[in-house]
């Protein structure tokens, strides 16, 4: 699935193309993805102001709205220029004058909703924790909201309430970067190890960002190149090779229903002082 990374990279994609410009048409080719894609004619003829991302999702801020367009599983967002015909996958074109942007979704786990509000008060955005590279998301915020908590820290992390857009790859590296065990429960990590998490994380997206984000299956950006942070993955995906610090053998369990690698001899901390 795309995370933070990934949803970013395409954000900073797409926005040099279509900020400041005008929506002449869009097509609904498939109006059923994880919900109804229902989209009001009173968009057409107005201006992509703002191309914005809240967690996974992206804002397209327009003159009386926004669109809120989240890419699922495996979705992507392609620039398009000219008469290039649209694949089985294609669900949907904004049309701008020299260009369309255009939603790709084969497993049509993706959603797009139009909201005349604020976009922090749609029901997808409203319960949204901070972001993980804002002033919030700190060591004393997660080691508040961790108090008496029962789950795993791994699945802690990925608690979109907690703190939006780190996934099962981001939250992966950074518990092993912070040597915190992903299966200790959240309430049992201590204040100094949640901070050593925030910084980790922090430095984990900010370099999967800068390196285009982590392209597994089809995942690529929205100039149709892939990411290349998987190259830097040092637990995730690597179940049974030699870690990277002390050459022991990585361990993958399911929490949560998730894949979890890490290991056993590096992992260890969670009630430092």
């Amino acid at each position: 699935m795309p995370e933070l990374p990934e949803v970013e990279t395409t954000r900073a994609g797409i926005e040099p193309h279509i900020k400041g410009k005008t929506l002449t048409d869009f097509f609904v080719r498939q109006k059923w993805l994880r919900w109804p894609v229902e989209l009001p004619d009173t968009i057409k003829g107005q201006r992509v102001n703002e191309v914005e991302r809240r967690g996974k999702y992206l804002l397209l801020e327009m003159d009386s709205g926004s669109l809120i367009i989240h890419l699922g599983m495996s979705g992507s967002l392609r620039l398009v220029r000219g008469s290039i015909a649209a694949s089985q996958h294609d669900h949907l074109d904004l049309v701008f004058s020299d260009l369309r942007l255009r939603l790709n979704d084969p497993r049509r786990f993706g959603s797009v909703h139009f909201h005349s509000g604020v976009p922090e008060t749609h029901w997808l955005l409203k319960k949204l924790g901070p972001e993980p590279l804002g002033e919030d998301f700190s060591e004393e915020y997660l080691f508040r909201r961790s108090r008496r908590k029962r789950l795993s820290v791994k699945s802690f992390l990925m608690d979109s309430s907690v703190v939006v857009g780190v996934g099962n790859i981001y939250a992966t590296e950074a518990l092993f970067a912070a040597r915190v065990r992903p299966t200790v429960r959240a309430g049992n990590v201590s204040r100094k190890a949640y901070g050593n998490l925030v910084l980790e994380t922090k430095r984990i997206l900010e370099a999967a960002i800068e390196l285009g984000g982590t392209t597994l299956r089809d995942y690529v950006g929205a100039g149709g190149k892939p990411g290349y942070f998987i190259q830097s993955l040092n637990a995730y995906g690597r179940e049974g090779k030699p870690c990277r610090v002390c050459g022991g053998t990585l361990k993958k369990i399911i929490l949560s229903q998730r894949s979890t690698v890490f290991c056993a001899s590096c992992q260890v901390r969670s009630g430092w002082s």
